[in-house]
């Protein structure tokens, strides 16, 4: 009686834990989370970039996305370079791809601002100011080819190549 009853829980467990293997979202679980994610999670769709897209600002975003997205987006914002861009899961979504152009810059500005849990993608609330978050917006916008600007220096192992002040 023992013996079978032990056999059953492990069966059991066994097979609980065979059907739970990860595996990627089917077409309809996609459709459906970008659904959900543009039109319920994800707010401020109406608010407008108060920045123009000008040479400056767009230059400007550059340099903040620099110091704040780079090390997970790439410098490009499609994941150059990013060893782990496509091992995490959710994946880092590519910057220039037509789900993420979708949002509206409101909602770009607001998921920069509160991150989306449980994806790994931060809140800045507190980090960045409201300029610098629309500048980084305008940047996304305006997004060079992928891989033209190279890796994020903190892969490639040259992290303090231009400071002079760093003794090897």
């Amino acid at each position: 009686m023992q013996r079978s009853f032990l056999f059953g829980v492990l069966s059991l467990c066994w097979g609980s834990l065979a059907g739970c293997r990860a595996t990627p979202p089917g077409k309809f679980e996609s459709k459906t989370m970008h659904w959900v994610k543009h039109h319920v999670t994800v707010q401020g769709k109406k608010e407008r970039n108060p920045l123009a897209a000008s040479e400056e600002n767009i230059s400007a975003g550059r340099q903040v996305f620099g110091y704040y997205c780079v090390v997970c987006h790439g410098r490009d914002g499609q994941n150059t370079g990013v060893p782990f861009a496509d091992k995490v899961a959710p994946p880092v979504p590519l910057l220039a791809s037509r789900e993420v152009q979708s949002y509206s810059d409101g909602q770009l500005k607001w998921i920069i601002d509160n991150g989306i849990s449980p994806s790994g993608m931060p809140s800045s609330r507190g980090i960045l100011s409201d300029e610098e978050v629309w500048q980084i917006v305008l940047y996304i916008r305006h997004l060079p080819p992928a891989g033209s600007l190279g890796e994020p220096r903190a892969y490639s192992g040259d992290e303090y190549q231009d400071s002079a002040d760093v003794k090897k």
